[in-house]
C-alpha cells in the first residue's frame, strides 16, 4: 500500500438505524476500492465488516469495524458503526477519529428513531453528513415518502443530488443533477452506463439542478456573484460550494443507492473523494496517535486501533503515554479492513491503522514521541442506561469474573463495572439489555464463566423529619480498667437556618454552640455536628470520638442499613469518669444515642430519582406515558422534535430496572431514552412499610 498524506485521506463513519444497510454499503465500497474482489452478504455471514462470531449469529453490527478503500488515488477510511443505541459507544469512538459521516436511510422505512438519534449524535460531535438513501430496490421502497421525511427532519439544509428513475425490484438507475447525467446499471456489480437524461425526467432534473446550484452558491460570495451574473455554476464550482456547506453542517446532500446491487456506490465514493473534509493534521509535527478502540482478536491477541494525530508513525520507535509515562514500542503497524491487516512501513497524519500487543494500549489513550508535549482530549461516552447486578454461579470464580469484566470494560468503555460497598454487589452498567447480553455471552464463550444477572439493590438513603433527643450510657467493667461514657444528644433535619432553642425534657432550652463541624458525606448530603456541652460534663477531647460513633452509625442507617444523610446533631450533655472514660466508650455511646434519637425523629427512607427523557413516535405516546405513570413516574414537559414526541418524567430508580427492554417492546423498537440522576426524595408510605419489612426479614435470616 502506498503512503497517503492528509490531503489524500478521507475518514468516514457510516451511521444509521439498524437494518439500514450500512454493512452491505461498506462491503460495496470495499469492492469498488479493490480491497475485495467478491462482495459478501449479511445473510451469508461473510462480510468483511460484521466478522465477529456474535455479529454473525445476530446478523447485525455490534462493534464499530474499521475498513478502508483505495479509490482514485485517495484512501477512504471507513468505520461501520452499529445502528442500535445499545452499542452507541462504537459510533461515539468513531466520531473522535472521523471528519465525515454518511447517514444511511432505509428507503423502505424512511426516517426512523435510529436515524434521528444518529443525527443528534452527529450534531453533538459536529460531524458533517452526506445522506445515502439505500435499499431503493426493496419491495416497499418509497422515495417520495423518504424525501418528504428527510425534508421535515433536515429542513432547507437538505438538497437532492440524485433521484431514482424507479424504485422496487426494477430500480436500476438514477438521475445525478450534479453531473447532469443519467446513470443506468446493467448488472448487480456496479457496471454502469453514463447516459443523457431521458426526456421524461428533464424538467424534474433541471428544477433539482437549479436548487442545487443555488444552494452551492450560498456558501461562497464569489460563487454567489457569478450565479447572479451568469445564472449557473460549473460542476467544479458546485462541488466547491457544497464542500464549504458540508464542512459547516449547513447542507446535507442526498444520494441514491442500492448497496446490495452496488448501484450508486461508486458515485458516492467519487463525491466523498472530491467534496468531503480531509483531516486537518500536521505531518511535520512530532508523531502522536490516539487509540480510539481496542479488542481481543483470535490469533492476534490485543489489537489497538488508532488515528495518527500528527507526524508520521513508524515501527521500531518508542512512544509514550503523556498521562502515565508508560512507554510502548510498535513491532509493526497495519492498515485495517476488518480482519485483514496489511503491514505498512508508516502511517501519516490523519490516517487510521492498528498495532498489536501493546502493554498498556487501551482505548482513550494518547501516545506521542517522548517530550513532544502533545496531548488530546479523551472520548466522553454517553452515560449508561441499564444496570444490573452480576455474580459468578460458582463462588470460587468471583476473582476470574472480576478480571474478565475488567478486560471487557477496557475494550468497551461503555461497559461500566463497579463494586458497590454500600450494596455489597457488583453492578454492571451498559446501554441496554442487548448490550449486557453481549457481555454475558462473552463471559460464557470467551472466558468460560457461568454468571447470574439480576435486579440490583437500590441505593436508598435515610434521614429524619423532626426533632428528637436520646441519651446513652456505655459502662463496662471487666477486672481491670473499665469503660464509661454517657452522651445526651438532640437530632433534627439539616435544613433551613440554624436554630438552637429546643424543647428538651419538657423545658424550652437554649443550646450554646461551643464548637461545630460540618461534613459533606461521600454518599451525598451532610452531617452537622455541634458541641453544646457546658460545665465540663464531657471533655472537649472526647468530641471527636462521639462524632466518629455517629458517622459509623450513619454508614448503616437504623431503618434499612442504607446511608443516612442531612442531619444536625447537638451534643448538649453527658457524663464521664475520671479513670474509666476512654475514646472507645464515647464512640459506642455516641453511636447508640444517635441510633435511638434517629428512630424517634420521624425517620424517612429516601430513594434516588432520575430524570428520564423518552423520544417516541407519536402513535406510542399514550402507552409510554401510562407505563411511566405505572412506574411511579411524575410526568413533566411534553414536546415534539421533528415528528417525534418527547416525554420528560421523574422516575424512581427502583422502577427503572429493564426499562429499556419494556420501552422497546411498547414501541416496536422505535423509541429511545436517556436517564440522569436528579436527586433523592422520600418514598411513599406504603413503599417504606414494605422496605422496612423486607429489611427486618433479612436481618432475621442473618441471625
Amino acid at each position: 500500500m502506498k503512503e497517503y498524506s492528509a490531503k489524500d485521506i478521507r475518514n468516514v463513519v457510516l451511521l444509521g438505524a439498524t437494518k439500514s444497510g450500512k454493512t452491505t454499503l461498506a462491503e460495496a465500497m470495499l469492492f469498488e476500492g479493490k480491497v475485495i474482489d467478491r462482495r459478501g452478504s449479511v445473510e451469508e455471514k461473510n462480510t468483511v465488516s460484521d466478522n465477529d462470531e456474535l455479529e454473525k449469529l445476530n446478523q447485525r453490527s455490534i462493534y464499530a469495524t474499521p475498513l478502508y478503500a483505495e479509490f482514485m488515488n485517495k484512501k477512504i477510511n471507513i468505520i461501520d458503526a452499529p445502528g442500535s443505541d445499545d452499542f452507541i459507544g462504537g459510533a461515539v469512538s468513531a466520531f473522535k477519529v472521523c471528519e465525515n459521516g454518511i447517514l444511511v436511510i432505509n428507503a423502505q422505512q424512511g426516517v426512523e428513531v435510529g436515524t434521528t438519534g444518529a443525527l443528534r449524535y452527529a450534531e453533538k460531535y459536529n460531524i458533517p453528513l452526506v445522506v445515502a438513501v439505500n435499499q431503493l430496490d426493496g419491495d416497499k421502497a418509497d422515495w417520495e415518502k423518504t424525501e418528504a421525511e428527510l425534508k421535515e427532519e433536515l429542513g432547507n439544509k437538505m438538497i437532492i443530488v440524485q433521484f431514482p428513475t424507479s424504485t422496487g425490484a426494477g430500480f436500476d438507475g438514477f438521475i445525478d443533477v450534479l453531473t447532469n447525467r443519467y446513470y443506468h446499471f446493467k448488472d448487480n456489480n456496479g457496471t454502469r452506463e453514463d447516459l443523457d437524461i431521458p426526456a421524461e425526467f428533464a424538467d424534474q432534473a433541471e428544477l433539482a439542478r437549479q436548487e442545487l446550484i443555488e444552494k452551492a452558491a450560498e456558501f461562497d460570495d464569489t460563487l454567489m456573484e457569478k450565479f447572479f451574473e451568469v445564472g449557473t455554476l460549473t460542476e467544479d464550482e458546485i462541488r466547491a460550494g457544497l464542500s464549504l456547506g458540508i464542512a459547516n453542517r449547513e447542507v446535507y446532500p442526498v444520494f441514491c443507492t442500492s448497496a446490495k446491487k452496488d448501484i450508486g456506490v461508486k458515485r458516492l465514493l467519487e463525491f466523498t473523494k472530491n467534496v468531503s473534509v480531509a483531516p486537518k493534521c500536521d505531518e511535520t509535527a512530532p508523531a502522536a496517535l490516539f487509540i480510539y478502540k481496542n479488542t481481543m482478536e483470535q490469533h492476534l491477541g490485543e489489537v489497538s486501533y488508532f488515528k495518527v494525530m500528527s507526524g508520521i508513525v513508524t515501527p521500531g520507535v518508542d512512544y509514550e503515554d503523556p498521562a502515565s509515562g508508560n512507554k510502548e514500542r510498535f513491532s509493526a503497524i497495519y492498515a485495517v479492513a476488518g480482519t485483514k491487516k496489511e503491514p505498512v512501513q508508516s502511517l501519516r497524519a490523519g490516517d487510521l491503522g492498528c498495532v498489536v500487543k501493546l502493554k498498556n494500549g487501551k482505548a482513550n489513550t494518547v501516545l506521542t514521541v517522548p517530550g513532544s508535549g502533545l496531548d488530546y482530549p479523551k472520548i466522553v461516552f454517553p452515560a449508561p442506561k441499564y444496570r444490573c447486578a452480576i455474580k459468578a454461579k460458582v463462588q470460587q470464580d468471583e476473582q476470574k469474573l472480576g478480571d474478565a469484566l475488567k478486560k471487557i470494560s477496557s475494550q468497551d468503555p461503555t461497559v461500566v463495572v463497579e463494586y458497590s460497598k454500600e450494596l455489597r454487589q457488583t453492578i454492571l452498567n451498559g446501554n441496554g439489555e442487548q448490550h449486557i447480553n453481549v457481555v454475558k455471552w462473552r463471559l460464557n464463550n470467551e472466558f468460560g464463566l457461568e454468571v447470574e444477572l439480576f435486579a440490583p439493590k437500590v441505593p436508598y438513603r435515610e434521614t429524619i423529619t423532626k426533632v428528637a433527643t436520646a441519651q446513652y450510657r456505655h459502662k463496662k467493667q471487666s477486672g481491670g480498667a473499665g469503660q464509661f461514657g454517657e452522651v445526651h444528644l438532640l437530632v433534627c433535619p439539616a435544613e433551613g437556618e440554624l436554630k438552637t432553642k429546643f424543647m428538651i425534657d419538657g423545658k424550652e432550652t437554649q443550646l450554646n454552640v461551643k464548637t461545630s463541624e460540618v461534613t459533606d458525606l461521600e454518599w451525598g448530603g451532610k452531617l452537622e455536628f455541634y458541641n453544646c456541652v457546658v460545665g465540663g460534663a464531657i471533655d472537649l477531647g472526647f468530641m471527636p470520638a462521639i462524632l466518629k460513633g455517629i458517622k459509623e452509625r450513619m454508614v448503616e442507617g437504623p431503618l434499612t442499613g442504607s446511608y443516612a444523610r442531612d442531619i444536625r446533631v447537638f451534643v448538649y450533655d453527658g457524663k464521664m469518669h475520671p479513670v474509666d472514660s476512654k475514646e472507645i466508650a464515647f464512640i459506642i455511646a455516641g453511636r447508640n444515642a444517635f441510633k435511638e434519637a434517629f428512630r424517634n425523629a420521624g425517620p424517612k427512607i429516601l430513594e434516588p430519582i432520575y430524570n428520564v427523557e423518552v423520544m417516541t413516535p407519536a402513535e406510542y405516546q399514550g402507552s409510554v406515558m401510562s407505563d411511566l405513570q405505572n412506574r411511579r413516574g411524575i410526568l413533566g414537559d411534553l414536546g415534539s422534535e421533528k415528528g417525534f414526541s418527547v416525554l420528560k418524567a421523574r422516575v424512581p430508580l427502583a422502577e427503572l430496572y429493564r426499562y429499556s427492554t419494556t420501552l422497546s417492546s411498547l414501541t416496536s423498537g422505535s423509541a429511545t431514552f436517556s436517564m440522569e440522576f436528579a436527586d433523592y426524595q422520600p418514598v411513599p408510605g406504603d413503599v417504606q412499610t414494605k422496605l422496612l419489612a423486607e429489611y427486618a426479614a433479612s436481618e432475621k435470616d442473618d441471625e
